[in-house]
């Protein structure tokens, strides 16, 4: 009986003397966590596939904390990136090309697209079952930032539709961005260019509705991509890697899994939107094909970028797709 008792009082000293060692392990497993500041361009529902992999810990799988911070405009996101405040910049890769072209020292680089369509919508007042872009000539219409990538890929689509943007349009480009919603609900404008959740607000609302796709009718646009200044990636290649690892796994949960769950999954994100919104949001970027199955940017995605670009009248000169692109860390993490 001593026997049994000693034994067990041993077990428990043992057992206790390892579990310092066991807390000290979960500590330095904490501390190998490589701390990264992403500076995304909007926070939007738009880009669902970086809150899944937020929402269900693959950053943390890849061995990196994350700190996400809203830039509220690429300019901003830009700013951040190339001040130091930002280790990797979210926003549309218009704002790479102008960074380049403008001759700026250790130019950020893109390793990473996200969405393939424009994820704005054309609101107005009234419904519009057969809506036409011929029906916007001679309309008032609040529009985005001159340079922009909402912007641009509406004037795109006028063009395709044989509209001249700057004769047959009255297109509103004073408003700041994200500001565009309670201006229209104000009654300015007879149409507006919403990303969600404006647009689905002002449906809610009564206020507007849901003519017209810019996803949809621009066909596939590289609208986002990831990217770094070339110094920080020739410095942190696997952090890029394992960030790179993060989208993907994110990337293939959107891909396999229905708007409800997707809804459900990254709802933490939006706390002021109730579930049926986002859920309503979420199916209208599903349906219109929003994500890509990888992060791989390609060069004719770049080339058309740079064609919109051209045809907006914001690019003189084309810009090296190898200059401003790099797709080992996407390959990789398709594998």
């Amino acid at each position: 009986m001593k026997k049994r008792i000693l034994s067990l009082v041993l077990s428990a000293v043992l057992v206790a003397g390892a579990l310092p060692c066991v807390s000290g392990a979960k500590e330095q497993e904490q501390k190998e966590l490589q701390k990264v500041t992403l500076n995304e361009v909007a926070h939007s529902i738009f880009y669902a596939p970086q809150y899944a992999a937020i929402e269900l810990g693959y950053f943390e799988e890849e061995g990196i904390d994350l700190t996400l911070v809203t830039g509220f405009g690429a300019d901003k996101t830009m700013t951040a990136l190339l001040s130091g405040e930002a280790d990797i910049g979210f926003m549309g890769s218009e704002a790479s090309i102008y960074t380049y072209s403008g001759g700026a020292k250790d130019a950020p680089v893109n390793f990473a697209q996200l969405t393939q369509r424009a994820g704005n919508f054309l609101v107005a007042r009234e419904e519009m079952p057969d809506f036409s872009w011929e029906d916007i000539k001679g309309k008032d219409v609040l529009g985005g930032r001159k340079g922009g990538m909402p912007e641009m890929v509406f004037e795109y689509i006028l063009r395709q539709n044989g509209i001249d943007p700057s004769k047959d349009v009255n297109i509103d480009q004073s408003i700041d961005f994200g500001s565009t919603a309670a201006a229209f609900s104000g009654g300015q404008g007879e149409y507006t260019v919403e990303f969600e959740p404006g647009a689905t607000t002002l449906e809610q609302e009564g206020v507007g509705y849901v003519v017209a796709s810019l996803g949809t009718d621009s066909g596939y646009v590289p609208y986002t991509a990831y990217c770094t200044k070339t110094s920080y990636m020739e410095e942190h290649p696997e952090v890029v890697q394992s960030f790179t690892n993060a989208l993907q796994k994110g990337m293939d949960y959107v891909n396999s899994h229905t708007p409800e769950e997707i809804a459900k999954t990254i709802a933490p994100q939006f706390a002021e939107t109730d579930i049926e919104t986002i859920q309503t949001i979420v199916a209208r970027y599903y349906e219109q094909d929003t994500w890509k199955e990888d992060l791989i940017f390609e060069k004719e995605s770049f080339e058309l970028l740079q064609d919109i670009l051209e045809d907006a009248g914001e690019l003189e000169d084309r810009v090296p797709y190898e200059s401003l692109v790099i797709t080992e860390f996407a390959e990789s993490a398709a594998e």
